[in-house]
């Protein structure tokens, strides 16, 4: 009984403190019970994580958006938002490792492909270990964002090649 009213107390102060910095406590947060696949892996499990877009990032902002040096800085939500998410989805996820420093929250659809920034369904505990890993995906990442900005590539085409299969994103739009 103590155990649960602590728990009850946590959920409701962590919901307090969300509430005075007037960001909403995501369900991901609030949920102990959901479970994701690591079968998927190095992608994401889809039905927990599907990869969500920010719908201010179109083919015609792109020039105002994603493509302006620093922009992804303006949107990119702080650690006191994500952590929270990391901490819960370490668990949904079932990681044996538990150490927050071995992941990286990772926006899905990254947010210099217009994915979107606090939707928990484009948030994930993406590990660094492994081979590809989460720094790969950076690179790949990077490399996306280049050709639509050169346009080399179209947005959606590139969000719809990494939400398929981010390690195969390159080849798909041509690009290796």
């Amino acid at each position: 009984m103590m155990r649960r009213r602590a728990t009850t107390l946590a959920a409701t102060l962590a919901a307090t403190l969300m509430a005075a910095m007037s960001v909403a406590v995501p369900a991901a947060v609030a949920s102990v019970d959901s479970t994701c696949s690591r079968a998927y892996l190095p992608l994401p499990d889809s039905a927990c994580t599907p990869g969500v877009l920010n719908p201010a990032v179109t083919p015609s902002t792109i020039n105002q958006t994603i493509c302006v040096s620093g922009w992804t800085a303006t949107v990119r939500p702080p650690t006191s938002y994500t952590n929270p998410l990391k901490q819960q989805g370490i668990i949904d996820y079932g990681y044996s490792d538990t150490s927050m420093a071995d992941y990286e929250e990772d926006h899905f659809v990254p947010l210099e492909l217009g994915g979107s920034p606090r939707d928990p369904g484009n948030l994930w505990p993406e590990p660094h270990a492994g081979t590809p890993n989460s720094y790969s995906k950076d690179t790949v990442e990077n490399r996306l964002k280049r050709a639509v900005c050169d346009g080399e590539a179209g947005l959606r085409a590139a969000q719809d090649a990494l939400i398929s299969d981010w390690t195969t994103a390159e080849q798909v739009l041509g690009l290796s």
